[in-house]
């Protein structure tokens, strides 16, 4: 049976259209402004042929959905049971395959769906049901995770973009992982691309305890091998925080102020060293294995050219040597070349060879209207090109407060 085979049957001898929702409707009347009635007389007219509409909408929503008038299907899923109608339901592309095919079910009158995807439950398929009888839907952003995979399920394009819509209008600390695991899962690539360029901006510059528990090494290999990661400070500070991250991957019990959190780490990985006696860098243990490679696209030859710096990576022993031997010695060569070949390094920047291994630094200016000095460099002691590469991300404490503030529970998106 295609989408709308009825719909005359229905509505017989009625001039009629039909929305994406699969709603009769009779046109709108066009009327000519008369010498009397005027402008005035239309606007008024269709005013109130919409009102007529909305309240067309409600009485559909409410008799035929909520209530189960003229039902021929019982949908029956997780324990609960709909009375539905197979004209509504074949907006699905789950049911309209289902009943206009030679499946066993195109003929039944109930029919017990098996629910294989556990974000969805009984209040998504009310949801996603009863958008088939209306025109908006209210989707809470805490909800739209369930809503989507319902709607997936039951094949409603339209909705699947109106939560993705939603999603990417409400990425935030609390909900970044989610999403973007549910967009990895259902296909949503604007999703992802929204929620991976959330993370770059805000990894290193709004730390979050909770956040760094949820991220998981592939995704967080993603963002530190990325050129567009925005890095607060220097490189080292990308190593402070991957250190602190694989901290709370292993302990994820662990609960304190954030301030607290790389005392911490430094404490385990010191109590770790001097219980087991090991001399062994801590990537190459069993525990460290998964995390190389994250630590890998460190670019420690920025690193290693500052003296504590360097002495931490030793003190700390997370680090395969052979790693930091290689960097020196890439260094040193370097070094050489410039100082005794006149070395001037390649005259022509390759965007993607930049990319990959230019240093990342960033400074966050807190007043408006001051110059700062973010870089001094002495052009005396360059004797090669330099090429710096800007990007600039303005923040507001409105709009960090916002992103770390929980989300009122009612509220809702309305969307057609």
């Amino acid at each position: 049976m295609s989408r709308f085979q009825g719909v005359s049957s229905i509505l017989r001898g009625r001039s009629v259209w039909v929305n994406n929702y699969g709603f009769a409707r009779e046109p709108l009347s066009v009327v000519t402004p008369g010498p009397r009635g005027g402008c005035g007389e239309a606007v008024h007219c269709k005013q109130t042929q919409l009102k007529k509409l909305k309240s067309t909408s409600k009485y559909i929503y409410q008799t035929l959905f909520l209530n189960g008038e003229n039902s021929d299907i019982q949908i029956r899923a997780l324990g609960q049971e709909w009375n539905l109608h197979k004209i509504y339901l074949c907006q699905s592309g789950y049911f309209s395959s289902m009943f206009s095919g030679s499946w066993k079910e195109s003929n039944m009158m109930v029919i017990e769906l098996e629910i294989p995807d556990q974000n969805i439950d009984t209040e998504a398929l009310q949801v996603v049901f009863g958008s088939l009888y209306r025109d908006d839907v209210l989707i809470k952003p805490s909800r739209v995770v369930n809503i989507l995979a319902a709607a997936c399920m039951l094949q409603l394009d339209g909705l699947i973009q109106q939560c993705g819509e939603t999603m990417k209008e409400n990425v935030n600390v609390k909900t970044v992982c989610s999403y973007y695991n549910s967009a990895t899962m259902y296909g949503l690539d604007s999703v992802m691309k929204k929620c991976l360029e959330w993370l770059l901006n805000n990894l290193m510059t709004h730390q979050n305890v909770d956040l760094m528990k949820e991220l998981g090494a592939e995704i967080m290999e993603q963002l530190i091998q990325s050129s567009d990661l925005f890095v607060m400070q220097v490189e080292m500070d990308v190593y402070t925080a991957l250190k602190k991250w694989m901290f709370l991957q292993l302990n994820p019990s662990w609960d304190g102020p954030i301030k607290q959190l790389l005392l911490d780490a430094d404490a385990w990985l010191c109590k770790r060293r001097s219980e087991a006696g090991e001399e062994e860098p801590f990537l190459n243990t069993d525990d460290g294995m998964p995390f190389v490679p994250v630590f890998r696209h460190i670019r420690l030859q920025y690193i290693i050219n500052d003296l504590a710096s360097a002495r931490m990576l030793e003190r700390d022993n997370i680090l395969p040597p052979e790693w930091l031997s290689a960097v020196y010695k890439q260094q040193w060569f370097a070094m050489l070349r410039t100082e005794h070949d006149n070395d001037n390094g390649p005259q022509e920047a390759n965007k993607e060879e930049f990319e990959l291994n230019s240093m990342r630094c960033g400074r966050k200016l807190t007043k408006d209207g001051d110059e700062y000095v973010v870089m001094n460099l002495d052009s005396r002691l360059l004797s090669f090109p330099l090429y710096v590469c800007c990007n600039f991300l303005y923040t507001s404490p409105s709009s960090e407060k916002r992103g770390d503030t929980p989300e009122p529970e009612n509220s809702a998106r309305s969307v057609s």
